[in-house]
């Protein structure tokens, strides 16, 4: 459990197109196996250290005459951001997928003193 006892606690949110590949005939809308997409996300201001991310799904279209397989993680959070993964596997086809995302975290404040 993350504990925020802290005098400025910040709130940051997005939603944001991962991939449309029906329109193009990209890998998850044509392929086969193992895909990933990755999508950086960067924070409107930094956090003071990296915050807790939550994912949800915003938009999912897919195919259904075959089994919907899929993740989705945050990955490489650091205080400045963090990047969006989304994987599906075997026959599975994805047309288009969007991501709403939540981040909260400490933000510096004034009292911070950065001694050297």
């Amino acid at each position: 459990m993350k504990k925020l006892d802290y005098p400025l606690i910040g709130i940051d949110q997005g939603d944001a197109v991962l991939f449309s590949d029906f329109e193009d005939g990209g890998a998850m809308w044509t392929g086969e196996g193992a895909r990933e997409r990755r999508k950086a996300i960067r924070f409107g201001e930094p956090f003071r250290a990296a915050p807790t991310v939550h994912l949800s799904i915003s938009l999912f279209d897919a195919d259904t005459d075959v089994a919907i397989r899929g993740e989705l993680t945050a990955d490489n959070i650091t205080a400045q951001g963090f990047e969006i993964v989304f994987r599906t596997w075997l026959d599975t086809r994805i047309a288009r997928m969007r991501a709403a995302w939540l981040a909260i975290g400490a933000l510096n404040h004034e009292d911070n003193w950065v001694i050297d």
